[in-house]
């Protein structure tokens, strides 16, 4: 089972308001565990960068100005992504600006059916408790010391783990079917040389020993 985690930055909150995408990372997974298969790019958002938006990511203007637009990285995206289930945490906003930029660059949008939220997941599992990614890596003690400034391929490094044990934290590649785990049962069950069966069926002596003893018996249950 192939999905993608996928995280982006951008200039603000508000794709409507004219704020634009300038990082887009995604990593592989194959049965919720990550594959080293990514994609990740900054991007020149054709605008100036507001205050409050560098302070949380540290991508200004003078970073981002020789970096491609959108339009530019659309196909390779779409390619990376084909028909994969996107895993997100707080879809509706990175799906909101990438169907934007998309709309923008005259390519197809994402479908909401095909994208997994993590917060939602979180929210399910934990009802109450904080479903932020930085509480969700305490709550899993997965380390998030790096993340200084939020990076969309960072994220996208956490939030794979974070998922991984939302889903229950299994290791599917340590997971065996139930024919696999007969074959080995099976290979490693010693070879035994069959016997056959022992008589129960009561000997002569045996029956005539039983009559005595019951002959001494004083008042049995069974003539009373």
């Amino acid at each position: 089972m192939r999905e993608i985690v996928l995280d982006t930055e951008t200039t603000g909150l508000d794709p409507g308001a004219g704020h634009r995408v300038v990082e887009i990372g995604a990593i592989e997974l194959i049965n919720h565990v990550a594959t080293d298969n990514r994609f990740h790019c900054y991007l020149n958002p054709e605008r100036a960068m507001p205050d409050e938006a560098f302070r949380i990511h540290g991508l200004g203007d003078d970073f981002l100005a020789d970096k491609p637009r959108f339009a530019e990285v659309a196909d390779k995206l779409l390619e990376f992504l084909k028909d994969s289930t996107l895993v997100i945490h707080n879809a509706a906003f990175d799906v909101g600006f990438l169907n934007a930029e998309l709309e923008r660059a005259g390519r197809p949008s994402l479908a909401p059916r095909e994208v997994v939220d993590t917060v939602k997941l979180a929210r399910q599992r934990f009802p109450g408790a904080q479903a932020s990614l930085d509480a969700l890596c305490r709550r899993f003690e997965i380390d998030n010391s790096a993340r200084t400034l939020h990076g969309a391929l960072l994220d996208c490094e956490l939030l794979a783990e974070v998922y991984l044990e939302l889903r229950g934290g299994r290791q599917p590649g340590l997971e065996l079917s139930g024919r696999k785990r007969r074959a080995l049962a099976q290979s490693a069950a010693p070879a035994r040389t069959p016997r056959e069966a022992r008589p129960h069926a009561p000997s002569a002596e045996e029956l005539a020993a039983h009559a005595a003893m019951l002959e001494r018996l004083d008042s049995p249950l069974w003539e009373l």
